[in-house]
């Protein structure tokens, strides 16, 4: 991983920085690996509450190092020869090196700057939170190469814009600005500096109840996927859950005493 990617943690917050700026944070089997011990570092290591991704250099990620797959490809490299295969859960290991940003019990928050595109977009989309320069350029970009988005991107894109929206940047891979993708729904919103921004935003969750975050969390994940009675349900028994638990209590406490909460870490979910 660390040839790929750095992590830090400090004040509850993991910055994740792709680190491989002469290649534009290009993806390639080594970085598909290491964007997944990222994330399981992240959900290993206790104490964190909210994460950052961004990237090195001049980009977040110019998506797929086509040079790289084709010599493995040549290879007979056997990643690459049955993608139906479930390697991952739900997913093959492109895919979970986008949806491992989503499976996290913590909210990420992604900072985009230069380009992100093809399966770099796809990435970024696996967060919570998206925050760009309004010159960021996003593509879905796989139409260029005569592919469909395959890391997670028809999955992860359906829940951010409108259908026709979707489908416009799916079939045409047009180029747009971080501004133009705010409108659209695939950015949160504009930062001149979305990587200090995102920062600012992690280490403000972080200071909230980290038991109610990471319920949050699982509520709004699985909004996307089941019926509204079943979503209901599952709302109200995360809301019990918390109720006067002792992070609960002490949310009210700081809450009415006007000071910073001292909330306890919450293992294992």
């Amino acid at each position: 991983m660390r040839d790929r990617i750095a992590v830090t943690v400090a004040d509850g917050v993991a910055d994740i920085r792709l680190d491989r700026p002469d290649k534009m944070n290009a993806l390639d089997h080594a970085m598909f690996d290491a964007l997944i011990e990222a994330a399981d570092l992240v959900r290993d290591t206790a104490g964190v509450r909210a994460a950052v991704l961004s990237g090195e250099g001049r980009a977040f990620c110019a998506g797929l190092d086509f040079a790289s797959f084709q010599a493995m490809q040549a290879g007979g490299d056997a990643a690459l020869s049955d993608l139906t295969l479930r390697t991952h859960g739900i997913a093959n290991r492109p895919q979970y090196a986008a949806w491992c940003w989503r499976e996290l019990p913590v909210p990420v928050i992604c900072a985009l700057h230069g380009v992100a595109y093809g399966g770099g977009l796809q990435v970024a989309l696996g967060a919570d939170l998206r925050l760009a320069t309004a010159d960021a350029r996003l593509s879905v970009m796989e139409i260029k190469w005569g592919l469909v988005p395959d890391v997670a991107g028809t999955q992860l894109l359906r829940h951010l814009c409108r259908d026709d929206v979707v489908r416009d940047l799916t079939y045409t891979g047009r180029v747009v600005t971080g501004e133009e993708a705010c409108r659209l729904g695939l950015v949160t919103r504009v930062e001149a500096d979305p990587r200090a921004a995102a920062l600012a935003a992690a280490r403000e969750i972080a200071a909230k109840n980290p038991d109610a975050v990471r319920a949050a969390k699982r509520l709004l994940n699985a909004a996307t996927v089941v019926p509204p009675a079943e979503g209901l349900l599952l709302e109200s028994v995360e809301q019990q859950a918390i109720l006067g638990s002792a992070n609960q209590r002490e949310a009210v406490a700081a809450n009415m005493e006007k000071r910073p909460p001292r909330f306890a870490d919450c293992p294992g979910r």
